[in-house]
């Protein structure tokens, strides 16, 4: 289970605040910053063609019941990161996480989004992969619930959360896989048999 982190003070405020660990895939370079993203820009993203179409490139799309690796930028928490738009000011508001961007994009914009930390809702992975961008994978629930899934599943050996690379590096993993695959020109059979060697790569049980 992976935690959101789109916390939300907007550009200007809580400058002197640091940055918490669930910020951290708003940035791709650099200390992390706290921002909100006003339902309206969300909006604005989402209704954009443009701005879809580069967003659809940068997954790979397999069945509903399977994860959607994301192929671009990976924060330090192994989220997908997705420069929706160039915005002015140190936060980087623009680059949101890749998984936030695919649930709205089929659901739609969810007011006030972890904008508090405490009771608003949270966006959580069924699948406990950081990388995943499938949105039938993808839950609201509430932080509480997000540490007692992530508490319950992490020892798994044979989980996701599991892996000796760390969320980044299996997320990274896997994405280079997946374009090597699509580079060489290979069927999306052959690209399956490299999600699913990737996957197990960094798995505990692999070792023994």
């Amino acid at each position: 289970m992976t935690e959101l982190g789109v916390p939300l003070p907007l550009e200007g405020l809580d400058a002197d605040r640091p940055a918490i660990p669930g910020n951290e895939q708003l940035a791709l370079m650099g200390t992390p910053q706290p921002a909100r993203v006003p339902a309206e820009l969300w909006r604005a993203w989402l209704d954009d063609p443009a701005v879809v179409e580069r967003f659809e490139v940068k997954r790979y799309r397999r069945s509903d019941d399977l994860c959607w690796p994301w192929l671009a930028a990976v924060s330090s928490t192994g989220h997908g990161s997705f420069r929706a738009a160039s915005l002015p000011g140190k936060s980087r508001r623009g680059t949101v996480p890749a998984h936030l961007f695919a649930f709205q994009l089929s659901h739609g914009v969810i007011p006030r989004l972890g904008w508090t930390g405490a009771e608003d809702p949270v966006l959580c992975h069924r699948c406990d992969s950081h990388g995943c961008t499938n949105p039938a994978h993808l839950r609201l629930g509430t932080s509480a619930e997000n540490r007692t899934e992530w508490a319950q599943r992490h020892r798994d050996p044979g989980g996701p959360l599991a892996d000796l690379r760390g969320p980044a590096g299996r997320t990274r993993a896997i994405a280079a896989t997946i374009r090597e695959g699509l580079r060489q020109g290979e069927s999306p059979q052959q690209i399956e048999q490299r999600i699913q060697d990737a996957e197990r790569e960094g798995l505990p049980l692999t070792l023994w």
